[in-house]
């Protein structure tokens, strides 16, 4: 059997010979995997010209919702995923990771855009910048689709997942890809995508597979493609140098395999429930996926005078990890994912012996499996190592067996520890397990420049704690140095990655019409219609009231202080407020904001359903007795929302500009409300 590409709307098999791949469990073919005869630059002009024009033209809300009924169409075939992935050597566990972890990624995406980002096809980013004296000069900074294809090149331990967690939100950007998976797990990406193409949410063009080599697809990338890659630093490091690449300064994220720590704080105690978790998270993270992820724990760094605690403990507990047919139950570990890699780890264990000693594992004369008909070559035991002095040695800082493997090194104080979680020059992830607060936070505040993420785990997070090699979708992935000195997830961050930030200078007026937001300064209209009895359709950003005029009088203070029970001197004490910053008796900052709302508030029924929120509040000026006050509504920003089934209306949310000014036309108080409003479409 031939691998699969699916290249420029069609399903296409690689001619000639191509590498063969193998059920890591009993060693038979699964496929041959080639993309010879592809066209690669038809691939590109394909992505850009029919998947990049067709999301263009979405809503970036209508590019998450696609994002979301694709995982529900994947989540549907989620079983036949585990099938496939089995032959990859995955337990369950490891595999509702790959497969349930990168469908809940997507889910996530779709939620952080459309809950983040307007419903339009561009993002309005940051505040207005005011560039000028009198205002009539502004800027303000966007971002929009690259007319361009994002290419990502992925490792082969995450099939499912590693391709998932990229294409969120490089869609949702507007972005259509082209995946190159790991070769020896090729297959089960192709399975998911598969199913991606037959369900027929995405516009056509959106996604490219590539099974097999890249070809000269790198070199005929142009300057609004972007790349994006996870694996070996090695690897990585070569590819962003290409020339192409570097001549047209193509954005290359990179996120590389590197050698994570996880520190026992000097504060643990062997009785101490930290010292338990330490234990079992070091065990997870050398056994799931067989120790083959680019943030597994691969140096272990604890106190001098616990080495001896900590390697009984965790030899104790690797001992009961049963290795084998993972469809077997009690069978917690299987099979690297094939022969090369086993030899590779093997390698690798091999040099760092000549730095340290090999305290469990490490032989495969006395591997034990469960299970018949097993591909003995691809399996390899857990494996600790001892590094006596970690800062006289290089190796365990250098060398990576991508496997279940790791490496026991000694601190003799809280300095030290720190000084060794820097010798990995990059790290993805270091975890601290302990409850001293003052000690996590010396750790934290000195390693976090070497890592892109940090865990401090202790008993009264760890119950709900998603772990140390669990990266999130809200969270950045990825780290400094040797980790590729890029972000992947990230929230919203990442589907601004794939994006172009452009500062917008102008005047108020014309960014208004550019961006569909209001500015301070900009031209507003209105007509004798108030804005609360029109529907989100009928009202135009920019469209403003102002209201009648109100003069605050002590009974005002003294009634809202009454009601509300804030009896603050600046409000009540003549003697106090005339001794204070206001010289004088002031209005309550929070009774201003109420006055305001019943001077522009329509009361009766209509589209406006509900306040929905207030941001960006400020107190400009102090209200005394006896100053008249007035407000002013602009319609700052419209957000339509999808109708949801249960729904009985469709409706928006519009944000309101608020300028609340006294007597002399001087603004005492600045915020946004957010109301809710009836649209006339279903």
């Amino acid at each position: 059997m031939i691998s699969k590409s699916y290249c420029y709307g069609t399903w296409f098999e690689g001619q000639g010979q191509g590498v063969k791949v193998y059920n890591a469990l009993n060693g038979s073919e699964v496929c041959e995997v080639s993309s010879n005869g592809i066209d690669f630059n038809k691939m590109l002009e394909y992505g850009r010209n029919v998947g990049g024009k067709a999301l263009r033209e979405m809503t970036i809300h209508d590019r998450a919702n696609a994002i979301k009924n694709v995982a529900k169409h994947l989540m549907s075939k989620k079983e036949h995923f585990y099938a496939v992935s089995a032959k990859t050597g995955a337990t369950k566990v490891d595999s509702w990771v790959d497969i349930e972890g990168g469908l809940a990624t997507m889910f996530s995406y779709s939620g952080i855009a459309r809950r983040e980002f307007a419903n339009e096809k561009f993002i309005v980013e940051g505040p207005a910048e005011i560039l000028s004296a009198k205002g009539t000069f502004v800027a303000r900074h966007i971002l929009t689709s690259k007319p361009g294809v994002a290419v990502h090149i992925n490792a082969f331990n995450f099939p499912c997942w590693g391709m998932l967690e990229k294409i969120a939100p490089s869609l949702i950007a507007g972005m259509p890809v082209i995946v190159k998976p790991g070769t020896a797990s090729a297959y089960l990406t192709q399975a998911m995508v598969e199913e991606i193409i037959a369900c027929g949410i995405l516009p056509e063009g959106s996604i490219q597979l590539i099974c097999g080599s890249v070809g000269d697809l790198l070199a005929r990338l142009n300057e609004q493609d972007v790349v994006t890659f996870t694996g070996s630093a090695y690897t990585g490091q070569k590819l962003r140098s290409h020339e192409n690449i570097v001549a047209k300064s193509i954005p290359f994220t990179m996120e590389a395999d590197s050698l994570n720590s996880c520190i026992l704080g000097e504060s643990v105690a062997v009785e101490d429930e930290e010292f338990q978790l330490f234990i079992k998270e070091v065990t997870n993270e050398m056994t799931v996926k067989a120790g083959q992820k680019c943030t597994a724990i691969r140096r272990i760094i604890v106190p001098q005078s616990k080495v001896s605690a900590v390697q009984e403990a965790l030899i104790a507990r690797l001992s009961k990890v049963t290795l084998g047919d993972p469809s077997i139950k009690g069978v917690r570990m299987g099979p690297l994912v094939g022969k090369s890699q086993r030899l590779d780890v093997e390698s690798k264990v091999a040099q760092l012996s000549d730095f340290c000693d090999v305290v469990y594992g490490g032989d495969l004369s006395k591997l034990e499996l469960t299970g018949d008909n097993l591909n003995t070559e691809a399996f390899y035991p857990p494996t600790l190592l001892y590094c006596d002095k970690p800062l006289e040695t290089d190796a365990p800082h250098s060398i990576e067996a991508f496997g279940p493997v790791s490496t026991l090194m000694p601190y003799n104080s809280i300095d030290e520890a720190i000084e060794i979680a820097r010798l990995g020059k990059g790290s993805l992830v270091a975890s601290i397990v302990t409850y001293d607060d003052d000690e996590a936070a010396k750790i934290v505040l000195a390693a976090a420049a070497f890592h892109g993420r940090m865990l401090v785990l202790n008993r009264d997070c760890a119950k709900e704690s998603t772990g140390h090699g669990s990266p999130l979708p809200t969270l950045v992935h990825g780290g400094p140095g040797r980790a590729g000195g890029g972000e992947e997830l990230g929230g919203s961050r990442a589907v601004k990655h794939y994006m172009q930030r452009t500062a917008i200078q102008g005047s108020p007026t014309t960014l208004m019409a550019i961006t569909k937001e209001y500015i301070a300064g900009a031209k507003t209209s209105g007509n004798d219609k108030h804005p609360f009895r029109k529907y989100f359709e009928e009202l135009q950003v920019g469209e403003s009231l102002t209201t009648h005029r109100r003069t605050v009088t002590e009974a005002d203070i003294v009634s809202f202080g009454a009601v509300s029970g804030d009896h603050f001197y600046a409000h009540f004490d003549e003697i106090a407020a005339k001794d204070s910053m206001f010289g004088q008796r002031v209005a309550h900052g929070y009774f201003i904001i109420s006055a305001a709302a019943g001077m522009f508030v329509d009361p009766a029924p209509g589209p406006v359903l509900a306040n929905y929120g207030l941001e960006n509040l400020r107190f400009i000026e102090p209200v005394p007795i006896g100053d008249t006050i007035q407000v002013k509504i602009t319609v700052k920003k419209k957000i339509k929302k999808d109708k949801r089934p249960e729904e009985e209306r469709a409706t928006g949310v519009v944000v309101w500009d608020v300028e609340v000014t006294n007597q002399h036309g001087v603004i005492v108080a600045l915020y946004d409300i957010l109301t809710l409003v009836e649209r006339k479409e279903a």
